[in-house]
């Protein structure tokens, strides 16, 4: 989904797409975990959708939502941790890297992916937690160690 290769992909087909794998990956992995006892810790899920294909790509936010429900039979983090870094500044840092599909998409894109998950942040507070990535990466671990250890810490309750 990512090679730059790929071009042509519509933004439903690309939703579907990161759907289907989702689903399956909900299926196979992390619904197994859950069941049994373990913490299941995950490079994005279904707030990535939202923001990429919504914000992003402009799809209706409701037909994703719908989709998220589906392909996750409503399964939803207890904690997403949310790197924030302006959209041209993380360009930078990822400047030594072959960019992907949606890198190779330009800064405009980043900017609406970017807001599209404040726009979620803003949205569900108590779920999402967004770190100050500019931050020195020891500091940035140290505030999401610290979330992580809350939740953990709710559960065992």
């Amino acid at each position: 989904m990512l090679d730059a290769a790929n071009q042509g992909i519509t933004s439903r087909t690309e939703a579907l797409l990161y759907a289907a794998a989702r689903s399956q990956v909900v299926a196979e992995v992390i619904s197994p975990a859950l069941k049994a006892g373990k913490i299941v810790l995950a490079d994005r899920y279904m707030d990535s959708t939202i923001a990429y294909q919504g914000y992003g790509r402009g799809l209706e936010l409701g037909f994703l939502q719908q989709l998220n429900q589906l392909c996750t039979g409503g399964l939803k983090p207890d904690l997403t941790l949310l790197l924030d870094l302006d959209s041209q500044e993380a360009g930078q840092r990822r400047k030594k890297e072959i960019p992907d599909r949606l890198e190779k998409e330009g800064l405009a894109f980043q900017e609406k992916v970017r807001q599209g998950y404040l726009v979620l942040a803003e949205q569900e507070k108590e779920r999402i937690k967004v770190l100050d990535a500019r931050q020195a990466p020891e500091k940035v671990l140290q505030q999401a160690v610290g979330w992580l250890d809350e939740i953990i810490r709710s559960h065992r309750k």
